[in-house]
């Protein structure tokens, strides 16, 4: 595995490759990586000649300046963890690589940088309003921002993302679509622990007592896909609500059903061809977030 540090260096290499017709598939991270992360490498590997990933704690989606300074940082581990995967290149720059200060600053400053779309109009409708969008405001901005950013430097042929961030996968597909960039998203299954929690790098933050009880997400969440065929959806809701009024270590933030296209809460299955379950959880520190789709 070759890794780099400057933008320059890398688009020299991918140029070279691309000039061979090469296929390029890029699966862009932020680290503390995971058996998740290495089966998009391996989804990737499969559909392309050359697997890009990058490694990047990129600070314009953070909410919580504290949750950005705890993110876990594993570079030696990650790297390891690519290698025995095959990955072919890792892209790994400081945030000066990415961000000029005055980007940096206007997140800082609460303030939306819209550079990033190279003065295209970009409107993520209703996609960014709901859900993550309503708990973290920016988060998708900043999220949009530096993988365009990220995509303009690998230039890649295909992106893998996983499932889990349903929403994000929705909010990358249009800005794809809007900036009409050449690359074609694809989503890739959630992997699970053994006990079905999620694989998230958020999940080593947790202490013990807490890891004992968040498999109760994914259970929750596998329940409401059996039971939803004869249940209203309020009264599906309400079996989520009701399970975590009970509960002293986990505070539900949300759940909804909603359409896998809009984003938008649905009421009635009958008026949506796809629908996928949400959720999102609070622990003491930790944030975790889930789905399953229904149909």
């Amino acid at each position: 595995m070759i890794i780099f540090n400057s933008v320059k260096s890398l688009e020299n290499h991918l140029t070279d490759l691309q000039k061979q017709q090469k296929t390029i598939g890029f699966a862009p991270t932020m680290g503390a990586l995971h058996m998740g992360h290495i089966s998009l490498i391996s989804i990737a590997k499969a559909q392309c000649d050359i697997v890009v990933s990058s490694i990047f704690v990129n600070p314009t989606q953070f909410n919580d300046l504290a949750d950005l300074d705890k993110y876990p940082r594993t570079m030696d581990a990650d790297i390891a963890l690519l290698e025995k995967a095959d990955c072919d290149i890792l892209f790994a720059p400081e945030v000066n690589e990415i961000y000029s200060e005055e980007e940096l600053n206007a997140k800082r400053n609460h303030k939306e940088d819209f550079s990033w779309t190279q003065g295209k109009t970009v409107d993520f409708g209703l996609l960014d309003k709901v859900m993550e969008g309503a708990h973290r405001p920016g988060h998708f901005n900043g999220v949009a921002q530096v993988v365009s950013k990220l995509f303009r430097i690998v230039n890649p042929n295909k992106a893998f993302f996983g499932q889990k961030d349903f929403q994000q996968l929705s909010i990358i597909k249009s800005m794809v679509k809007q900036l009409e960039m050449p690359i074609e998203i694809i989503a890739c299954p959630i992997v699970r622990e053994e006990d079905g929690l999620a694989m998230s790098s958020r999940n080593r933050r947790l202490s013990d007592e807490e890891r004992k009880e968040v498999p109760s997400i994914s259970k929750l969440l596998f329940f409401i896909k059996e039971i939803y065929k004869t249940h209203p959806i309020n009264q599906l809701k309400e079996v989520v609500t009701n399970y975590y009024e009970k509960e002293s270590l986990i505070h539900l933030e949300y759940f909804d059903i909603v359409d896998s296209e809009t984003l938008q809460s649905i009421t009635d299955f009958n008026n949506s061809k796809s629908a996928v379950a949400c959720i999102a959880v609070k622990l003491k520190t930790v944030r975790l977030i889930d789905n399953v789709i229904l149909y």
